[in-house]
């Protein structure tokens, strides 16, 4: 049974569906009643049915004819369904009575159907979105105390029980976890995270207990970012939409003009009668209405940017989902966006006796205590080792480390550095370096020396900033799906740069280049190609992100630079989402271009048959309003 409090709430929630059924009550009634002969009560439950039916629509249709002078499909159905009732009182033919209802409540329906499809949407997108508790467990005194998320400031600590979802953005002051980040990332797999890592409202902590300060006001979080770019992504329309709208309101203009000809000229020119006459100008105005065509697009569009967002994709408005499926030229950066853009270890090398453990252990025990980026990429890659922290450590900027574990002494720095203490380089390690470093890697020098003794190179490890495993594959990808030309641009020198567009299949490489080269090289490609991705992280290659047909940022969780820069954001900061963006635009368009041939094909066929005389005014508006929900429902496959 449903409750008052539940009725009421549907009939907020959908209204259009309810005026549609009592509608159609309605109008079944008083075909009935007309069916009985009870011509008093048909009378009284029909006009109701138009009332209600129609009422959204005639008022919409008024609303846009006295305030932007404009026609619109609305009004045009509403005319020919008080048309036909007209017809029928005064040709006391009250079938035309019934037929004008059917036209309302097909329309309504219609109408019903479409606000399902765009709330189903919005539902869609919103469900991954807003997933964020109501209030946060704040830490004040050494107390927990729940406040509303709305009440939390910057500095505040708060905690996360195992199995809660993250207020707001925060970083970790204390523990240890994994969080689902799907909703954010749309990656299904959990993510370590610990001290001094960020994480963001919405995802779902594992099993550890966590402390959090906020480093951002709530209202700033990434997910209401999002948020926010989803709505301004359903509030503007894309070219394409905009196109239609004004094709529509100089079509209805045409069809109005038309519709009062069909009213009056068939009479002298084909011998029609006045009832045939004036009963197909009416079925004339419905089944030439635009509707279906005004559908073909918005519904594709958002459908598809619902999509998007379920894998990591996100659209920031319509007109760059149409323009990512005929993209024909890609620009690339290198560091962050084919490379991780974070050192690790690629080689370790040993001499001497000893073992590439030896080199590592030894590198990590001094490098534990630097904060450059060399130093965390060697300490990461020893990890799993058994090793001790330096002390008495010295570093010195630009050229090396040193530090004593026990009686030991380690240095690690470049070649020059490192040859102060070791005087003997062996030839093995340098001619491994020089090879290194033409693959532009950065190569670490290890040496030690044990009571006193005289320094000894133990090896060598070369640190490079990694490709991204699946970049190859991707551009592979990218070329099969019909992009002609793939160039990488890059502020680094030409060797660097040469051998990571080798190592992924790109043979177009523009090195050493500012941000505003980056800009002008995009700007030749427009020229050739029209249309040009620009795929970058987001902060150096804002201007070029800006000036490319579509700019897709790298690493969307947390740049807020991504986010307002680039049109496309890959949330998971992973590069074969790329591939998933290309391939939604071109469904994308496919499904426009379908649901556009649908419904000029509907509207051709219609004309014609009510030129024959093949069709009566309940079979226009079913052909006519069956077209528009075809079209709507094509729309939302792209939901799957």
């Amino acid at each position: 049974m449903l409750y008052p409090n539940r009725i009421s709430q549907i009939t907020k929630e959908h209204p259009d569906a309810i005026a549609a059924i009592i509608c159609g009550v309605l109008l079944f009634c008083g075909w009935f009643a007309l069916h009985l002969n009870w011509l008093g009560l048909a009378l009284l439950l029909l006009p109701a049915a138009y009332v209600i039916g129609g009422f959204e629509s005639a008022r919409e249709g008024l609303t846009t004819l006295f305030k932007e002078k404009e026609l619109d499909v609305d009004l045009l159905m509403i005319v020919a369904a008080l048309g036909a009732a007209t017809l029928g009182l005064w040709r006391r033919e009250y079938h035309l009575i019934v037929d004008g209802a059917i036209l309302i409540l097909i329309f309504a329906v219609s109408g019903a159907l479409e606000g399902y499809a765009m709330r189903h949407t919005e539902r869609s997108i919103r469900s991954l979105m807003s997933l964020t508790p109501d209030v946060a467990r704040i830490l004040r005194q050494g107390r927990e105390e729940e406040i509303s998320i709305s009440q939390l400031r910057v500095g505040d600590e708060i905690v996360v029980k195992p199995g809660e979802l993250i207020p707001t953005d925060a970083v970790i002051i204390e523990g240890y976890s994994t969080l689902n980040e799907a909703a954010i990332t749309g990656e299904s797999l959990p993510v370590e995270k610990t001290v001094g890592q960020e994480v963001f409202a919405g995802t779902l902590n594992g099993y550890g207990a966590l402390k959090l300060k906020v480093h951002n006001p709530p209202e700033s979080s990434l997910i209401q970012r999002v948020i926010r770019l989803v709505e301004q992504a359903q509030n503007e329309a894309p070219p394409s939409q905009e196109f239609i709208e004004r094709f529509e309101r100089g079509y209805a203009r045409v069809i109005v003009i038309a519709g009062i000809l069909l009213a009056i000229l068939p009479p002298y020119i084909f011998g029609w009668d006045w009832e045939t006459t004036i009963y197909r100008a009416l079925t004339f105005l419905v089944v030439a209405s635009p509707c279906a065509l005004m559908a073909a697009i918005m519904p594709a569009l958002l459908s598809g940017i619902a999509n998007g967002a379920r894998q990591g994709v996100l659209f920031k408005n319509g007109a760059q989902l149409e323009i990512m499926g005929k993209v024909r030229a890609i620009a690339f950066d290198k560091t962050g966006t084919l490379t991780t853009g974070k050192l690790e270890v690629s080689q370790v090398i040993s001499v001497n006796g000893y073992s590439r453990e030896d080199v590592l252990i030894s590198a990590a025990a001094v490098e534990s205590s630097s904060e450059h980026p060399i130093g965390d990429a060697i300490v990461r890659a020893a990890h799993n080792l058994n090793w001790y922290r330096a002390v008495d450590v010295n570093a010195i900027p630009g050229q090396g480390i040193i530090g004593t574990v026990g009686n030991e002494k380690y240095i690690v720095g470049n070649g020059v550095f490192v040859q102060k203490y070791a005087r003997y380089l062996p030839q093995e390690l340098i001619d491994s370096a020089e090879s290194s470093e033409k693959e532009g890697k950065t190569v670490v020098w290890v040496a030690k020396s044990s009571n006193s003794e005289t320094v000894q190179v133990i090896g060598l490890i070369a640190l490079a900033d990694m490709i991204r495993s699946e970049a190859a594959v991707t551009i592979n990808r990218l070329r099969k799906l019909g992009v002609e030309h793939i160039i990488m641009l890059t502020g680094d020198n030409q060797r660097t740069a040469e051998a990571v567009a080798k190592e992924v299949g790109i043979e177009t490489v523009y090195s050493s280049l500012l941000p505003s080269d980056k800009l002008d090289v995009i700007r030749q490609l427009q020229k050739k190609y029209q249309t040009v991705a620009m795929v970058g992280d987001g902060i150096n290659d804002a201007p070029a992100l800006a000036q490319a047909s579509v700019g897709i940022a790298m690493g969307g969780a947390g740049s807020d630079v991504a986010l307002e820069t680039a049109d496309i954001v890959l949330m998971a900061d992973r590069f074969d989402k790329l591939v998933a963006a290309m391939l939604l635009g071109k469904r994308v368009r496919g499904v426009v271009r379908q649901n556009i041939t649908i419904a000029l094909t509907s509207i051709v066929l219609l004309l014609i048959a009510n030129f024959l005389g093949n069709i009566n005014l309940p079979f226009g508006v079913i052909g006519h309003e069956g077209s528009t929900v075809l079209v709507t429902l094509s729309g939302l496959r792209l939901l799957k």
